[in-house]
């Protein structure tokens, strides 16, 4: 019987919610930097970044045991791995395919093992430090060069009583700044307002139902499209926090917002969340950086 992928992915996860971690606000990312394979030196993707980041290495990097044995290193004996995953799609029969057929495209989604710099040996890796800690006027300002750089920008409000994004009206609502107790914290809400409005058609057409947001008049499956696309948002600012310095406290994680998650992920019908999620997440991340993502390595 093939492993449930999906189930082990989500199990990690909400194992570490019980915990009392959120892998989505960790300020790891913001000392060490997000996790990165030593070998290929391109940074981990979408839900690889929580799966591994939780785990607070002080260093970034990883190695799969083959990378290891490449550059003239090993895995020492008895060392545990560390479960990523990778996604893509496939041609099926592509070769089978006559006159104007198209080959029929699948998904997969499959596991492998890494390894952190601290289990390898014989491998020169950089010593670990924490990336130097940015004053409040440097990370505002890249807080707001991110947010000025953000391409098909929604239209920005501020006064409003509470931070929202009208899908609408394709507009971001913000309180004024002396409501949010630290610069940062205005900028990770914002963050977060501004992940939801890639949804719009005009950005990645993510299905959205923000613009509605008594969702019990529209169903279980409104709830569940709800819950997803605000997972969605916390973990797409959290990727921009982590590009703009801010640095994301887990002693702010209240006992009800981790319960909240808990019960969500545990659904008999959350199956595939967290992936989809950290993959869109990623992919709002990068719309508003402006940048192309890295091949997974």
């Amino acid at each position: 019987m093939k492993p449930d992928i999906y189930a082990q992915v989500t199990d990690r996860i909400v194992s570490q919610l019980e915990q009392g971690v959120v892998p989505w606000k960790s300020p790891y990312f913001s000392k060490v930097g997000l996790p990165r394979n030593f070998s290929s030196g391109r940074a981990y993707q979408g839900i690889n970044v929580f799966l591994l980041g939780c785990q607070r290495f002080t260093s970034p990097y990883f190695l799969t045991f083959l990378q290891a044995k490449e550059m003239g290193g090993h895995v020492r004996k008895g060392e545990r791995g560390h479960m990523v995953v990778k996604y893509g799609t496939y041609q099926k029969d592509e070769d089978q395919a006559q006159g104007g057929e198209e080959a029929e495209t699948r998904r997969y989604l499959k596991s492998y093992t890494v390894f952190h710099a601290s289990q390898v040996e014989g491998v020169a890796f950089p010593e670990p430090e924490n990336l130097p800690e940015l004053t409040l006027t440097e990370r505002t300002d890249r807080a707001r060069a991110i947010v000025d750089a953000m391409p098909h920008a929604p239209v920005m409000r501020e006064g409003s009583a509470v931070p929202c994004y009208r899908k609408g009206t394709d507009s971001v609502h913000m309180p004024e700044r002396g409501f949010f107790v630290s610069e940062g914290a205005y900028y990770a809400t914002l963050f977060h307002e501004l992940v939801h409005s890639t949804g719009h058609e005009r950005r990645l057409a993510r299905p959205s139902l923000m613009e509605n947001k008594g969702m019990d008049a529209a169903g279980d499956t409104a709830r569940k499209i709800y819950a997803e696309e605000e997972l969605v948002a916390e973990m797409g600012a959290s990727f921009l926090n982590a590009h703009a310095g801010i640095m994301e406290g887990e002693v702010e994680n209240s006992a009800a917002y981790l319960q909240s998650w808990i019960t969500a992920l545990k659904s008999k019908d959350a199956k595939g969340w967290i992936i989809r999620a950290a993959s869109q997440a990623q992919k709002a991340a990068n719309f508003i950086l402006n940048v192309q993502p890295e091949v997974q390595p």
